[in-house]
């Protein structure tokens, strides 16, 4: 499934949130407190009343946009998520969080899911010591995710690593072995993430 390219800046002011917390897209929020395009300072971020299928949509795509992946592939998760016991909105937030290069994202590895994926996909990260390149790989309780040799000594590596301060509690991050292992499963509400899942839910419900 095909990473998303485009600028990321432009899509975080369409929905006037942001959904990458690092200090350029800050920057930019805040200096274009306004959706783009030729009109877009003739608009606010929420103008006008949106339709129930317009705010599902939005939400839906703020989601996909979080953790990089396609409509068909979210989609499927969100079919995985329906099956599983416990509500569905929660499963179908797991089942993003514990995606390979998400986690690698989130253990400060890579300093964007973009490059995290790239990481990925490059065959630079390893689970339980064996080189894995696919980005959607569900990463179990106990895996231990590093990265090769070559990469623990990149000097980007270090520098993103050093940057991360708190980490989500389901993940234990040691610094020193650029490694991390997935503690549990996450449970509700540590997931942090500006989406109403719940919007995603009936989205994707309308379609069954």
């Amino acid at each position: 499934m095909a990473s998303y390219h485009g600028p990321k800046a432009k899509q975080q002011r369409r929905f006037g949130t942001l959904l990458v917390p690092r200090p350029k897209y800050s920057r930019i929020l805040d200096s274009r407190a306004y959706p783009p395009g030729d009109h877009g300072k003739e608009k606010s971020f929420r103008g006008g009343r949106r339709s129930d299928y317009g705010l599902q949509l939005d939400e839906k795509q703020k989601l996909s946009f979080i953790y990089n992946v396609r409509e068909r592939q979210l989609r499927n998760y969100y079919k995985k998520a329906v099956l599983m016991p416990g509500a569905t909105g929660i499963n179908l937030l797991g089942l993003l969080e514990r995606r390979l290069d998400n986690l690698v994202y989130k253990a400060g590895l890579g300093a964007t899911i973009w490059a995290a994926r790239q990481l990925v996909v490059h065959g630079h990260v390893e689970v339980n010591g064996s080189r894995l390149d696919l980005p959607s790989y569900q990463v179990k309780p106990n895996d231990v995710i590093s990265l090769s040799a070559k990469m623990k000594k990149n000097v980007h590596v270090v520098e993103w690593i050093e940057q991360i301060a708190a980490y989500p509690p389901y993940l234990s991050v040691d610094k020193d072995n650029v490694s991390a292992t997935l503690l549990r499963t996450p449970e509700e509400g540590e997931i942090q993430v500006p989406v109403e899942i719940q919007l995603v839910v009936e989205y994707y419900n309308r379609l069954t």
